[in-house]
């Protein structure tokens, strides 16, 4: 009869053989295997393989830019430029520098970061220090605000590079081992280790189609763009922020998944910008109060409030008052869930929606493809005598609110504004939406230059600024 001694050396032993196989510690093959560690010994064993495999493929990014300061704190108010002109003074150049983390995910040297790290106005520089010491030159191609995802090419580097390949961030378990690499507080390459804390984390970042893994390794400032691993050694996500009142890690950090990392990857080096597949839908997360309301089990799902005509969502049949609570595998808690998961299928592909209708449940397939495109018609210059002259404007498509950052549907959006114009002494601004103008409502280009045309001795314009209504009322 086995006793249980002997169970445990024959544990230890198949945990010795398996190890000694792999080349992986021990955490990281019982990781992989997802048991109690069998001893004391097993669960003592180093990170250090892991580390020795993943921290040459880690970089830290120094950014210096040269940008242009106005003197005084009211130069650029429209109001006091009106009044005082130039005696509010110009601008001065200063020198701004910032460092964060970055990860090397291909031999020729493509990197890694988020977009805050390597955002500057005005002439940058960036250079890439590598674990071995080494600085290099690179190069930003391309960079995405909503995602704060930022893919860099390092110039004349002499690869080939050590380099951290992608793992499916859908495969992973709360619980799950994790290790995080980068540069905090400029100290020098940094590991620490913890588990994943949680799963599809939303409302942390500003994007409708961001969700974030969470984890207790300490993530500092200066992680940023750094890596996170797993017990393979393989890029899990890209550390990104932290909950902190003191600045410092308190045990709850957040990292983009490496699906979508690898997502905005491939379109940069397509020389495309990450597309968001166009669901045509207006989408809103499920409230306990929509649930009650509803008769639903679970505050979860995101909602179908409206549907466009001839999109995607009106041929795969969806209508307004269904219940998204699924795409294929996996389940959907809210609405940016919704469009994370439909934005990583990808454009071209097909995406099976569980839905409940009226408590009923259903399968819908939904293509998905890009936003429709902005034609001659959909963007004019406006001129003439009234509150809007000097700005270029455009209807209100999917593509040009996603383009800007903008969630609103209805309206006609502002994409620039002339310096010397009426509505840049006005203070008009890029992403202003005009909804109306007088009585006029406004759902398109046709309809505002219609409501320009007639001369007015005060203008009223609702304009939505930022999520804000303004109501203005400016002179004729």
């Amino acid at each position: 009869m086995t006793t249980r001694r002997n169970r445990r050396a024959w544990a230890g032993l198949a945990l010795g053989v398996v190890v000694g196989l792999s080349g992986l510690s021990a955490p990281a093959v019982l990781a992989q295997l997802k048991v109690v560690p069998p001893s004391r010994a097993a669960a003592q064993y180093s990170f250090a393989p892991i580390v020795r495999q993943a921290a040459p493929a880690v970089v830290n990014v120094y950014v210096r830019s040269r940008v242009k300061v106005a003197r005084s704190p009211f130069a650029n108010d429209p109001f006091f430029r009106r009044f005082f002109g130039d005696a509010l003074g110009g601008s001065e150049e200063r020198m701004q520098s910032s460092l964060g983390s970055g990860v090397i995910v291909s031999p020729d040297g493509l990197v890694v970061t988020n977009t805050h790290v390597v955002k500057a106005r005005g002439e940058t520089e960036i250079r890439i220090a590598l674990a071995d010491k080494r600085e290099l030159d690179a190069k930003v191609i391309a960079q995405d605000e909503k995602t704060d995802i930022a893919v860099l090419r390092i110039d004349n580097g002499g690869g080939p590079f050590p380099y951290l390949a992608f793992e499916d961030s859908d495969a992973i378990e709360v619980g799950d081992l994790v290790l995080a690499i980068g540069n905090p507080f400029g100290v020098g390459q940094t590991v620490t280790s913890g588990i994943v804390s949680a799963l599809a984390r939303t409302e942390i970042g500003r994007s409708d189609a961001q969700i974030f893994i969470q984890t207790d390794a300490a993530i500092n400032p200066g992680n940023s763009g750094g890596a996170l691993v797993d017990m393979a050694g393989k890029l899990l996500g890209i550390n990104t922020a932290i909950y902190s009142s003191s600045g410092g890690s308190h045990g709850i950090g957040f990292a983009i998944p490496s699906n979508l990392v690898r997502l905005a990857v491939e379109s940069a080096v397509a020389g495309r910008k990450l597309e968001r597949p166009w669901l045509g839908a207006k989408i809103e997360t499920i409230t306990r109060d929509i649930a009650d309301g509803l008769g639903l089990e679970r505050v979860a799902g995101a909602m179908v409030m409206r549907v466009v005509p001839k999109s995607p969502a009106a041929e795969a049949g969806l209508e307004a008052g269904d219940v998204i609570v699924r795409v294929g595998e996996h389940e959907v808690a809210d609405a940016r869930a919704l469009n994370y998961r439909l934005t990583t299928l990808g454009i071209g592909a097909r995406a099976r929606l569980a839905v409940l209708r009226k408590g009923r449940p259903l399968t819908l397939d939904v293509a998905l493809r890009p936003p429709p495109q902005p034609g001659r018609d959909d963007a004019r210059d406006l001129t003439g005598d009234h509150p809007l002259s000097g700005a270029r404007v455009a209807n209100l498509l999917a593509s040009i609110a996603d383009e800007i950052g903008i969630e609103e549907s209805e309206g006609v959006v502002v994409l620039s504004v002339s310096p010397g114009g009426i509505a840049g002494s006005l203070g008009f601004q890029t992403g202003d939406v005009v909804v109306q103008v007088g009585k006029d409502k406004i759902a398109s280009l046709k309809d505002l230059e219609a409501a320009l045309a007639k001369p007015q001795r005060v203008w009223r314009l609702d304009v939505k600024r930022g999520g804000r209504l303004l109501r203005l009322q400016l002179p004729g």
